[in-house]
């Protein structure tokens, strides 16, 4: 496998192969893109084949696709996604080297940081400009999290829209327009498999603390944190720590933050005064590493009610390494009136990323699609 391609070995020659699988070749094998002949595409009708026959594919209610089936060694480098329906009910999931249990198990939006984009066209998205995911204008989907793989590597989505029986037009069908590009070339021995876990809890009961990961067997390092907040009071909402418990620590972690805000990299309530408004708001950004975004359905006074926000932290330049197991938690802490904290009992739901050896012990059971869903 190749170093991570940067600037600095860009001209190095290399006897990986370069491959590509999309809409317009699901196979990805050599010489085979734009081969389709679709004769419902009315738009490329009078152009024949190899005139974007076949750029998107359906997923109908309940069914599960197969994105890509790669026989490797290989390494996943960068994938690109632009879906049609509710992300949270497109659940993606990634298997290694002919795995039962996936490797990654995520809806997609929260994926590719955007936990609250449910229909891509409402305005929710963020835009994110980071050096392992970007999210430009229009819900575009890209990740550069590379994904070596030995043996295999199997993508799916399945789309778990529940759909009302009694309305013939709502027929729960997802659409998808992807691209995953990626190299066959050999593996390094010492190179870890990427994972990614979704969590969510709604509403967090009092007095609990959220669970960002927990089970996580085997040697390797976590890289990133992504959390997507929603308040379910007034007020400020970032006081909780962040705590990473790993090899063996029970009661008390072995690093444990100073505040949710201070763990995106930000500080003081991600808050900008303007003095000539009078006022003070959140303030977004998008950085490499860490960045945050308020989910502005309207124009709303800072600390209110049901704000909801997405927030991203990626460790590629600390990756935080484990030998044998690791657990993180965060509190959801804001304040009383009279100057104590208050555990919070907010909608918090997060992924995780990281690098580890195999096997992947078994992921907690994903919420119900009634459960995920974001109204």
């Amino acid at each position: 496998m190749n170093p991570v391609n940067g600037l600095g070995n860009l001209s190095l020659l290399s006897n990986a192969q370069t491959r590509s699988i999309s809409a317009e070749n699901p196979t990805g094998e050599k010489g085979k893109g734009g081969m389709a002949i679709n004769p419902e595409n009315y738009a490329a009708s009078d152009l024949g084949q190899g005139w974007k026959m076949r750029p998107s594919v359906f997923i109908k209610a309940g069914e599960t696709i197969t994105v890509a089936d790669i026989e490797g060694p290989g390494a996943i480098q960068q994938m690109w996604m632009t879906p049609i329906g509710p992300r949270r009910s497109l659940i993606l999931r990634i298997y290694w080297d002919d795995q039962e249990n996936p490797s990654v198990e995520c809806p997609l939006g929260d994926f590719f940081c955007n936990g609250w984009d449910n229909c891509g066209w409402s305005g929710n998205f963020s835009q994110i400009s980071s050096m392992a995911v970007c999210v430009n204008p229009g819900s575009a989907y890209n990740c550069y999290w590379e994904m070596p793989f030995r043996k295999r590597c199997r993508i799916t989505l399945t789309n778990q829209r529940v759909t009302n029986p009694k309305n013939e037009k709502d027929t729960g069908i997802a659409k998808l327009y992807y691209q995953i590009n990626y190299e066959l070339t050999e593996v390094a021995e010492n190179a870890a498999y990427f994972h990614a876990q979704f969590r969510r809890t709604n509403p967090l009961p009092y007095k609990e603390v959220y669970r960002v990961l927990d089970g996580v067997k085997g040697k390797g390092h976590y890289v990133g944190t992504y959390m997507a907040w929603g308040v379910n009071n007034n007020g400020w909402w970032g006081e909780g720590e962040v705590k990473f418990f790993m090899d063996g620590d029970d009661e008390f972690p072995t690093i444990c933050g100073t505040g949710t805000e201070d763990y995106f990299c930000g500080s003081y309530n991600f808050e900008t005064h303007e003095e000539a408004r009078g006022r003070s708001d959140y303030k977004d950004y998008t950085t490499p590493y860490a960045g945050f975004h308020k989910v502005r359905y309207k124009e709303s006074e800072m600390y209110n009610c049901q704000e909801r926000f997405s927030m991203y932290r990626w460790h590629i330049t600390d990756p935080v390494r484990f030998e044998k197991d690791l657990r993180i938690t965060c509190q959801a802490l804001g304040w009383r009136k009279n100057g104590r904290f208050l555990p919070l009992q907010d909608d918090i739901a997060s992924v995780a990323f990281w690098y580890q050896t195999l096997p992947t012990a078994p992921f907690p059971e994903l919420p119900t699609p009634d459960e995920l869903e974001i109204i």
